[in-house]
């Protein structure tokens, strides 16, 4: 009876704090998106080249009366500042606009080249944590040669371009050894190369993270007490002290994710695949703003959507940050 009374208090103050925090993240991740549209509008305006040129095509043949009707249509002959907030108008409303040289809608373009890339980033995430776990969980406070070794494995794997340890695996497994094919998307064997590509650098970061985590958690008393119930070894590292050193390697790993497009922009055009790659490849060389624009908001939005999925495992991973 004498707990009662203050349970609606408690809920409505949770209920609270919630909508407080809800509402911060909102403000955020709009400032993240407002940002980066920011950005891009700035940078350009400052590449060389006219839109016009570009909308005319190679030939850039078109009078000057084409040319002034083609500025007029586009606002290109506006002052900066209406045309920025004519720019942010239209994202607000999640218009994007028609790419320079396709002629088609951003969204409908990127919508069409978005699945390759998923699949791409998605096998790279899955076996950049395996691998990270793997070594981290065998290394961790054993032998300090093997740690030392694995330490530099990992810090060479880290450093390395993705492009040139996709030319690498090429030269090894396609060219003198036939086991992948050199290029295209079409079955498991031509996704095996570029995942790998990808996640090694994410690998090296992960492993080093997580290895430094576990360290620290198996210096803890909890882990004297499982071993004292006879729980073995690597029951204790995967059971116990893996679910404590969880925590930076999730952080971690939202914020590399959110970087994985940007990475499948080179390995796509290494291997040759279809996605997002070769579309920011082509709207680059050609000039296509629109194009580039709306890939770069797309990163940007990836990496708040899940930024904020990190927030929310965290009380997940770790039950002591629930009461918190």
């Amino acid at each position: 009876m004498t707990g009662r009374p203050a349970a609606g208090p408690v809920t409505a103050s949770a209920a609270a704090r919630f909508a407080r925090a809800a509402l911060a993240r909102l403000v955020s991740a709009a400032a993240v998106l407002a940002g980066a549209a920011t950005l891009v509008f700035v940078a350009l305006r400052l590449v060389p080249g006219d839109p016009v040129s570009v909308l005319l095509g190679p030939s850039n043949a078109g009078s000057p009366a084409v040319r002034a009707e083609i500025r007029r249509e586009y606002g290109f002959d506006l002052p900066v500042a209406e045309q920025y907030a004519r720019y942010l108008g239209r994202l607000v409303t999640g218009d994007l606009g028609e790419s320079y040289q396709l002629q088609r809608p951003v969204w409908a373009l990127i919508g069409d080249q978005l699945v390759p890339t998923l699949h791409l980033a998605s096998a790279a995430l899955v076996l950049a944590v395996l691998l990270a776990v793997l070594s981290a969980v065998a290394t961790a406070g054993r032998r300090p040669g093997l740690r030392a070794l694995a330490s530099v494995a990992e810090l060479v794997a880290a450093s390395t371009p993705a492009y040139w340890v996709g030319i690498v695996l090429l030269t090894a497994f396609s060219f003198r050894l036939p086991l992948f094919p050199v290029a295209g998307a079409d079955g498991f064997a031509a996704l095996v190369l570029p995942a790998v590509t990808l996640a090694l650098p994410l690998t090296g970061v992960m492993a080093q993270v997580l290895r430094e985590g576990l360290e620290a958690a198996l210096a803890q008393p909890f882990v004297v007490t499982a071993r004292a119930r006879g729980v073995g070894q690597w029951a204790v590292r995967l059971r116990h002290a893996l679910r404590h050193a969880a925590l930076p390697l999730l952080t971690l790993t939202g914020w590399l994710t959110g970087s994985l497009i940007g990475g499948a922009v080179l390995v796509e055009t290494v291997f040759g695949r279809p996605g997002i790659g070769s579309l920011v490849l082509q709207a680059v060389t050609a000039k296509d703003m629109p194009v580039v624009i709306g890939v770069v908001l797309l990163s940007a939005l990836v990496f708040v959507v899940l930024s904020t999925v990190v927030d929310l495992l965290y009380p997940v991973v770790d039950p002591r940050l629930r009461s918190a």
